[in-house]
């Protein structure tokens, strides 16, 4: 992330791993959430980074998302993301909110997941960052 953001020249914002990893300790659903404040241009920033980054990983993507279309011929790609992925909130997230309960609820989550996808294969576009942010606007 620290790379992409100096790609992005957000020095001034990220000047450091130590300081994306505060940024990221803000999220309430965190094991160790701080309360700390994220201010518009922070959010701005993170929301460049990640689309930069869907931009790296849209072959990804795009390959895991026609897995889910083609569940019974072709399960690994997705079965494997949703792992990978409920593995990462057990790890990291508090499992005792109902919120990121309903994260690891199978029935619910499988469109959540899809959604994800979605917005992140939608962000890699060339207007992948007015995108992202009209996204995150809105939830």
């Amino acid at each position: 992330m620290l790379a992409i953001s100096n790609k992005l020249n957000l020095q001034h914002l990220f000047p450091s791993k130590v300081s994306i990893w505060k940024l990221r300790s803000n999220n309430p659903m965190r094991k160790s959430h701080s309360g700390n404040k994220i201010n518009i241009e922070q959010f701005d920033g993170l929301i460049r980074i990640t689309s930069e980054m869907s931009k790296y990983l849209y072959p990804y993507i795009r390959a895991i998302v026609s897995s889910k279309d083609n569940q019974i011929n072709k399960p690994e790609l997705w079965n494997d993301f949703q792992y990978r992925f409920i593995e990462l909130i057990e790890e990291r997230f508090n499992t005792e909110s109902i919120i990121v309960k309903n994260l690891l609820n199978y029935k619910y989550s499988q469109e959540y997941y899809k959604k994800i996808l979605l917005t992140l294969s939608l962000a890699s576009s060339d207007e992948g960052y007015n995108r992202l942010k009209f996204v995150m606007a809105n939830l």
